[in-house]
């Protein structure tokens, strides 16, 4: 059973609590390349001021969330631009392509999950991924990491070493008015302004 959280509160869902990427590798590609990705959204944040933790999918990918104070329309936007900002640092390995044949085998950084989207809950587990369960970690353990390793039977285990998902984020932050500018939501190709439900999974730190 997946539990799936939307990224606003009950009281407000038209202003979303934090911005979601979400790293999607190709097909047969190591996770090692969403983890280099990872790296890249990391340095788009610090540049930008921002702070964000890292959860794994529950499959083959990662998620990375961004508390923030803004409207729908502004967290958006944020989400488009800092994919865009994260693929330009090494176009070879990511892209923003929305159409699977546009993306030339590199890892597809997702900016749709934006409010009125939902996503997996950490530690919920994943029908797709065989019941494979969702640890948090820290960004600087995932070279060694393999999401295969955490599974519904394993993850009991590993709870106590691991700091709660709530702990990990941190407080939420206002977004520059460069970063929501209409003009600057992508200039990446396949990059349009999108929603959609996504899924998600597993936490660690990004600052």
């Amino acid at each position: 059973m997946e539990y799936h959280t939307t990224l606003s509160l009950a009281g407000d869902l038209g202003r979303p609590t934090h911005l979601v990427l979400d790293i999607d590798p190709p097909p047969g590609g190591p996770f090692g390349h969403a983890v280099a990705a990872a790296h890249l959204i990391r340095r788009a944040l610090d540049d930008l001021g921002l702070a964000g933790a890292v959860k794994t999918s529950g499959s083959k990918g990662l998620h990375i969330y961004v508390p923030v104070q803004a409207s729908g329309e502004e967290a958006a936007a944020a989400t488009r631009a800092i994919a865009t900002r994260a693929a330009r640092l090494d176009p070879a390995l990511a892209t923003t392509a929305l159409i699977k044949e546009d993306r030339e085998g590199k890892v597809f950084l997702d900016s749709t999950a934006a409010f009125g989207a939902t996503v997996a809950a950490a530690y919920s587990p994943r029908v797709a991924a065989r019941g494979a369960g969702v640890v948090p970690g820290p960004l600087d353990d995932l070279d060694s990491v393999v999401p295969g390793d955490f599974t519904v039977h394993s993850v009991m285990g590993l709870l106590d070493g691991h700091t709660a998902w709530a702990g990990e984020l941190p407080a939420p932050q206002v977004l520059s008015p460069e970063l929501v500018r209409k003009d600057d939501r992508s200039r990446s190709p396949g990059c349009r302004p999108c929603m959609r439900a996504s899924g998600a999974s597993g936490p660690g730190r990004l600052s």
